[in-house]
């Protein structure tokens, strides 16, 4: 296939079921957790802390996840995890006792790493091209408003359902709605397969000796670094972002203030999709960790004042949706298509790790340190993959390839 792009119907099918993995998997369980919670006798802070043990089951799972992508075709991986993802659904729903509902939450969390975004992107780039990254964008776009669609959905079923027949319910939506689409996302990649591995085969040998002059195994792992300090300074600060506001002495336009992330996040997008299809994705990457300890720096310097607060959540917003971006169109462009599942894998591997133990790690932070301190810490360990990936622009050239 010689479009540079993913068809719009592959584009639109994997928005669908990403709206749907992320909304199921992830964004539901806050609004189930406290019931949860009251059926199983647990504190709410163990619920949640079973939630942060089973993504980093999932972290460890990611990179083979990417493999299998690369191996088998990332539509065949996904129409897997799609069953996976409704068989853990089901045991959580009828999970007899805590126990057996945080096995049922490790594997709902592990059948995740086939169906979201890793792998998704991997199916962009095997059937849209070396220069998917625009397809990448507009999958993020359609898959930004799973918070906006399934927080809503979930409260209402929560309303009518327990939360057993609500996970019945998104069990039923893998079998009825995801595993239909990425059976067509299979077939439609094998059809493009042949002209893809040739494309793949005249393509890689220049990029990879490139890549290998200017030090693969070191950006490599430069690549993981900045991924695992910016999920570790996100998720710190999405936990945190209501009850930090309102400790810093905001009180509810802290609460309103916080609103702003997710539109940030959206419009992060739209604009990286309208002006951004010639910037490297290397520069994108400096910038999307850039506006991470801009926006605590904006927070630190004006606190409690109402517009430096605002600017620190549309800062933090920017960068988040960025961030999701990049996760899929760095490794692309830094590795290439050979082998991308797995890179993007990693990629996915070590952002979430880190983000699992984020929540606590801060937490205890402002207990034993204070708000001021804290936020200090958190500037510091943004600087780590605003470090990591200017260092990568250098080594790749990217400091000297701004669109003319």
């Amino acid at each position: 296939m010689t479009s540079d792009r993913a068809p719009a119907a592959l584009i639109w099918s994997l928005g669908v079921t990403q709206i749907i993995g992320y909304g199921t998997l992830f964004y539901s369980y806050a609004i189930l957790a406290p019931s949860i919670s009251a059926a199983f006798g647990w504190p709410q802070q163990w619920i949640f802390a079973a939630l942060s043990l089973s993504l980093i089951a999932g972290s460890i799972v990611a990179p083979t996840a990417g493999r299998l992508a690369d191996r088998h075709g990332a539509g065949r991986v996904m129409s897997w995890g799609s069953l996976a993802a409704s068989a853990a659904l089901g045991l959580a729903a009828a999970a007899p006792n805590a126990y057996a509902f945080v096995g049922a939450l490790l594997a709902m969390q592990v059948a995740a790493s086939f169906v979201l975004y890793s792998t998704a992107f991997v199916a962009i780039v095997q059937v849209g091209g070396q220069r998917a990254s625009l397809s990448i964008t507009h999958l993020t776009l359609i898959a930004g408003f799973a918070s906006t669609v399934f927080w809503p959905v979930t409260t209402w079923l929560h309303e009518v359902l327990d939360w057993r027949e609500v996970f019945l319910v998104f069990a039923a939506l893998h079998l009825v709605v995801c595993l239909p689409l990425h059976g067509w996302i299979a077939g439609h990649a094998r059809r493009t397969r042949a002209a893809a591995a040739q494309s793949i085969a005249v393509a890689e040998p220049a990029h990879r000796a490139a890549t290998t002059s200017a030090g693969r195994r070191t950006i490599f792992l430069l690549m993981l670094a900045g991924f695992a300090a910016e999920g570790f300074v996100l998720n710190s600060i999405l936990i945190h972002m209501v009850p930090l506001t309102a400790a810093l002495g905001m009180g509810a336009a802290g609460l309103w203030a916080s609103t702003l992330f997710g539109p940030a996040q959206v419009a992060s997008r739209l604009v990286n999709m309208v002006f951004g299809g010639r910037l490297p994705q290397t520069w994108l990457a400096v910038i999307s960790a850039c506006l991470l300890p801009a926006g605590l720096v904006a927070l630190l310097l004006t606190t409690p004042w109402l517009p430096g607060a605002l600017a620190f959540v549309v800062m933090f917003g920017l960068g988040s949706g960025l961030n999701s971006i990049v996760g899929g169109t760095l490794p692309l462009e830094l590795f290439g298509r050979a082998g991308y599942g797995a890179m993007v894998g990693w990629a996915t591997s070590a952002r979430q790790f880190s983000a699992a133990f984020a929540p606590f790690a801060f937490s205890a932070m402002l207990a034993g340190l204070g708000i001021v301190p804290s936020l200090v810490t958190l500037v510091v360990v943004s600087f780590v993959s605003v470090a990591a990936f200017a260092t990568i622009a250098v080594l790749r050239g990217g400091l000297t390839q701004l669109p003319e």
